[in-house]
């Protein structure tokens, strides 16, 4: 099952890629207990570590909504083309994105909205695509939803030191400026009401315009939460930041502020990069968290 139905909202998950990051468990959540890992291992493989190797695995995908009539993407992945020489994973990607979500009956001209999340490499690539020798946007008749305070963040233009370092080269000028500069962009601060059912809220620091987007459709609820999760073991351990995120005190109170309103409303957690069922309900657990039941997201069988 590749689409699930929350409320009149429809959910569909569209894969760019899944396979390794090229790092293991305490390089990429240099916070997490060890003793977790080796507790979980047995169930984090295969679709979130590679056992033999202890390299954590990941997905790339975009969620495709269907609300009000509206085709909405959140988070747009790698891209094809893109020259990253500082995240050798992403380098000059080749997937069939496109084809994949022409799959489930959407072209790119069909597309009302996307959202980014946050502004970095692996959600914002296929905002654009190459046309000859010119980055133009892939969704042309779409409202791109950006957050302000990642778009003056990762804006070279603006001087700041980011803790990705040259992680991000090349991001903003290829993915980002060329909407913006069609005129596409709609950058909002605080919070943005899509429909009666989607809103967007700031969640930083992951980044510091990072996200979220809240469903509410009848009795169910969902949230999708970019990059506030990169694995399910930050649900059980849930002070366990990600290398990348920019302010960590501010990526500790976001993930239990957020994880805390999930369980206590019974709504599915759906963070960007989630391998096998690719999303969870969660319930609390003391002053921590437990996943309560997966999604019925199909896992991913091949890696790429």
């Amino acid at each position: 099952m590749e689409q699930i139905k929350l409320g009149d909202v429809s959910v569909t998950r569209v894969w760019e890629y899944f396979g390794s990051v090229e790092m293991t468990p305490d390089t990429f959540f240099p916070e997490s207990p060890k003793e977790v890992w080796d507790d979980s291992a047995p169930w984090l493989t295969p679709h979130f570590l590679d056992s033999e190797t202890n390299i954590v695995n990941t997905a790339i995908q975009t969620w495709l909504l269907r609300s009000g009539g509206r085709t909405i993407l959140v988070d747009t992945g790698v891209g094809n083309h893109k020259d990253r020489p500082y995240a050798p994973v992403w380098n000059r990607l080749e997937t069939g994105f496109l084809a994949n979500l022409a799959r489930v009956g959407v072209a790119p001209e069909d597309v009302d909205i996307v959202i980014n999340t946050h502004l970095h490499i692996d959600h914002v690539g296929w905002n654009t695509y190459l046309d000859g020798r010119q980055w133009v946007p892939t969704f042309p008749n779409a409202t791109y939803l950006m957050p302000k305070d990642d778009f003056d963040f990762w804006n070279p233009e603006n001087g700041h030191k980011p803790l990705l370092g040259r992680g991000n080269q090349n991001v903003f000028e290829d993915s980002v400026a060329p909407v913006h500069q069609a005129g596409r962009t709609l950058l909002w601060e605080n919070s943005h009401q899509i429909d009666v059912g989607l809103r967007l809220d700031a969640a930083p620091g992951h980044t510091p315009g990072s996200s979220v987007l809240t469903l509410t459709s009848g009795t169910d609820r969902a949230v999708f939460v970019g990059d506030m999760l990169h694995s399910p073991v930050q649900i059980i351990e849930p002070d366990s930041n990600s290398c990348f995120c920019e302010d960590p005190v501010g990526a500790r109170a976001t993930r239990r502020k957020v994880l805390g309103w999930a369980a206590d409303n019974n709504a599915l957690v759906i963070p960007a990069h989630l391998g096998g069922h690719g999303a969870a309900e969660v319930a609390r657990e003391g002053d921590k968290f437990a996943i309560k039941g997966w999604a019925p997201f199909a896992p991913y069988t091949e890696q790429a």
